[in-house]
């Protein structure tokens, strides 16, 4: 038999090296993805390929099996399971099936507003990268009893570089510490350095981390790899036909009633209990009878394709499995979000592809949804199990997925599953009826009272400051969230000072341009009148500027707050709640001063899920990254308020959230230096950028001209460049990268850095940057090609070791 990976290999060069099953595990295909050029296709896994139920669901329970018998009885008892959407959720449910005990959880990409957060993370090289954990029990990651949190089980299909682990695992155990963790995978892919890194982060927290899986290997990649599969991808798509059929009409399908047992969790996404998992095996050959004879007897059926719908795996293969029980020729694979080029070669794993629009009005918005290897596959009946959330007209409508299947086989069944969505908490006590008012200055921060309103409790009595290599090996070692302190705020030298005035004047007129674009913008397109609220700190002198704009140009008065939003924690609830008692909450407009690789553009998104009224698109000052649809301008370049601290926002900290001092109904905290009045040039910036507002209004009314008919749709540039500059540095952490002029000044003064990347000819912008950098010791690489002014990097693997007596970083370590 020729091996499914044949094609890929001879052309690319791709070789599969390791242990005698992998190629009878796994195959390749091609992406459509300009992050990584092949896929992994498993044969078992019950995605791309169809495969019999009892191979899919057999391969998850040996696993499972197995890590049982690593951990022993105690342990097992204790052990906890987390799958990763859309590939893995059910074969990490398979694996809680052979440890028999253990509640499973899997990630999703699906928000639930009645379900807060419990974490969340990147998966880098994904087609959609965003993962929440959103469990119904809130408790559901402490489980373990007296003898504290037991193991957890993280299972996913692949485990290639181990970012996606690695950032799992930094991300739940900053939030939920325990001492054991077992990776499970099908095939374990990783190169000796991704090994080391787990290693390493085993050692940094002392929790003993331990892999299982199936088969062992590593992938061989050519260096020119990506370029040369994206000009494949390119000639295949002009010599073949897509098989996509637009115009394939409208169908009724068999629509069958599965007689769903009331209350039980259609999957993992909310969490799913051994109890669950009892009622699901009792109800199942009931639902099995009730589809066989829906279809008229196994005869009439023929053979049979039990189609599953992206996260929602589970439940069809655990109904395809009592249907090959019940004695039907039956096969399970699902549909999914991953564009993979089809080519109809029997050494290649994709060999045909159903393309049809989504169906279950996603989160992230419409777009195209796959099926693979259906058309070609000798079926007589495919059998498409959807849950309630995904039964919507567009599954029905003509090019839709039910019109797509009927194109390939004669006969198409759908069975839908209640989709499970937890009742809203119950809070365990009434929240005050009234919130605190904003601070304002004088009181608190240097602004005008009027400029804006702070929604943070004062913390200035607290002793909050921390050395900045002392909170960097905390941060980096899991033990502390860098939220939970306040780095010493950098006192800048008067040659530091004369280049920040410098810049003032500079660049006063591109800001004001900047600042009259995004206001505008934000006046047409979001509200005529708006309530401003500005992401604490950086976000605020943009938003007392945008507020000075309104009222010189057209007399009006804008609200203005100013809230914390801490990445991996989320925005400030309690200041949430304050806005929408206060204000209608459509009028909201949220506020920062540029975007780096987006990542709290993400974690907006992620946290107003909780929140519906508010809308999650910031408006930004400078979107270099390409994040956002209303800026005032993409290009990066040095804004001024990123070369101080407090003395450029209002004498104000960085905000605090920490459990000692924010309590459930409280504000998070900042504080207000008022010792440092002398320094501060708060209202001199406002006032240098506002009066350049007059010579810039026919710039500004003809960039709003033109931005009205430009495509401004984010594409998400900089996430990519981080993610490669991150690879290419041995980083390996996109968290540690941060790019653009304002991010690496940040890096500078609060971080500990490693190395400033610059874009040669860079010139002035960058000139507080090389000045910096020259007083802490960090070398600044020119490069060619750099799609940021510059990018600053953390030390990597900081420990105090890693730097001088004098503070200093060094080169490598």
């Amino acid at each position: 038999m020729v091996w499914t990976g044949t094609w890929v290999s001879d052309r690319l060069g791709i070789e599969l090296a390791g242990d005698d099953e992998l190629r009878g595990l796994l195959g390749l295909a091609l992406r459509r993805n300009p992050k990584r050029a092949h896929l992994l296709v498993s044969g078992v896994l019950g995605k791309h390929v169809p495969q019999l139920p009892s191979v899919v669901h057999g391969h998850g329970v040996t696993l499972g099996r197995r890590v049982r018998a690593l951990l022993g009885p105690e342990e097992a008892a204790r052990a906890v399971v987390l799958g990763y959407a859309e590939t893995a959720t059910a074969l990490g449910h398979a694996v809680a099936d052979g440890l028999e005990s253990a509640p499973y959880l899997h990630s999703t990409r699906r928000p639930v507003a009645s379900v807060p957060s419990a974490g969340g993370f990147e998966e880098s090289h994904s087609h959609a990268t965003s993962h929440l954990l959103l469990p119904e029990d809130p408790a559901f990651f402490d489980r373990g009893g007296e003898a504290g949190r037991g193991p957890l089980v993280l299972v996913d299909d692949e485990f290639s570089t181990g970012n996606t682990v690695l950032n799992t695992l930094r991300d739940l155990h900053a939030r939920h510490p325990r001492t054991h963790y077992v990776i499970v995978a099908l095939v374990d892919m990783r190169a000796p350095g991704d090994a080391d890194r787990l290693a390493a982060f085993a050692e940094e927290t002392g929790a003993r981390i331990d892999v299982v899986a199936h088969a062992r290997g590593t992938v061989r990649l050519p260096d020119d790899v990506l370029a040369r599969g994206l000009r494949l991808v390119e000639e295949q798509d002009g010599r073949t036909a897509d098989p996509l059929v637009p115009c394939a009409p409208a169908v009724a399908p068999v629509r069958l009633e599965l007689g769903w047992p009331a209350g039980l969790p259609d999957g993992g996404r909310h969490g799913f209990t051994p109890d669950h998992r009892d009622r699901l095996r009792q109800a199942l050959p009931a639902m099995a009878a009730r589809i066989v004879d829906g279809l008229g007897g196994p005869e009439r059926a023929g053979r049979v394709l039990v189609l599953g719908f992206e996260e929602l795996m589970y439940a069809p293969l655990v109904l395809a499995g009592a249907l090959e029980e019940a004695g039907l020729d039956v096969r399970f694979s699902t549909t999914t979000r991953s564009p993979v080029l089809a080519v109809d070669d029997p050494g290649y794993a994709i060999r045909t592809r159903l393309a049809f629009p989504a169906h279950d009005d996603p989160a992230d918005g419409p777009g195209e949804r796959y099926a693979y290897n259906v058309a070609g596959g000798g079926f007589d009946t495919v059998l498409a199990v959807v849950d309630s959330a995904a039964d919507t007209p567009a599954l029905h409508a003509p090019g839709g997925l039910l019109a797509q299947l009927a194109t390939a086989v004669p006969r198409v069944a759908l069975a839908v599953v209640p989709a499970h969505t937890p009742a809203p908490r119950t809070p365990d006590r009434q929240e005050p009826p009234v919130l605190p008012a904003p601070l304002r200055g004088p009181d608190f921060s240097s602004y005008e009272p009027d400029d804006v309103g702070w929604l943070l409790q004062d913390l200035s009595a607290v002793r909050l400051e921390a050395p900045v290599e002392e909170r960097e090996e905390a941060v980096q070692r899991g033990g502390a969230h860098y939220a939970e302190s306040l780095p010493v705020e950098y006192q800048p030298t008067e040659e530091y000072q004369e280049l920040y005035r410098d810049a003032l004047a500079g660049s006063a007129a591109r800001i004001a341009r900047a600042v009259g674009t995004v206001t505008e913008l934000v006046l047409a397109e979001r509200s005529p009148r708006p309530v401003l609220v500005s992401l604490a700190r950086a976000g605020t002198p943009v938003g007392v500027l945008m507020r000075r704009w309104a009222r010189h140009r057209h007399g009006t008065e804008l609200p203005h707050y100013a809230v914390s939003i801490v990445r991996g924690r989320g925005i400030d609830a309690n200041a949430l709640r304050w806005l929408a008692a206060h204000h209608d909450p459509a009028d909201v407009v949220f506020v920062d001063g540029w975007t780096g690789k987006g990542a709290i553009t993400r974690e907006l998104a992620d946290a107003l899920a909780e929140f519906p009224g508010f809308d999650p698109e910031i408006a930004v000052l400078a979107d270099p990254g390409s994040c956002v649809r209303t800026y005032g301008t993409r290009e990066d370049f040095l804004i001024p308020s990123a070369c101080l601290n407090s003395t450029v926002s209002g004498l104000i900290s960085r905000t605090v959230l920490r459990d000692d001092l924010v309590g459930p109904h409280d504000y998070h905290g900042a504080k207000f230096y008022r010792e440092l009045s002398g320094s501060d040039v708060s209202r001199d910036f406002v006032a240098a950028v506002e009066a350049r507002f007059d010579e810039v209004a026919d710039a500004v009314d003809q960039q709003v001209k033109e931005a009205a008919s430009a495509d401004r749709a984010p594409t998400w540039e900089g996430w990519a460049a981080v993610e490669r500059i991150s690879e290419e540095q041995g980083i390996h952490d996109v968290n540690l990268v941060k790019p653009g002029v304002g991010e690496t000044t940040r890096v500078l003064l609060r971080r500990v850095p490693w190395k400033i990347l610059a874009r040669r000819g860079a010139g002035a912008d960058l000139a507080h940057i090389r000045l910096l950098a020259e007083q802490r010791g960090v070398p600044v690489e020119e490069r060619d090609n750099l799609p940021y002014t510059c990018v600053g990097l953390i030390h990597p693997r900081y420990t105090r070791g890693a730097t001088g007596a004098d503070g200093k970083a060094v080169g490598s370590a």
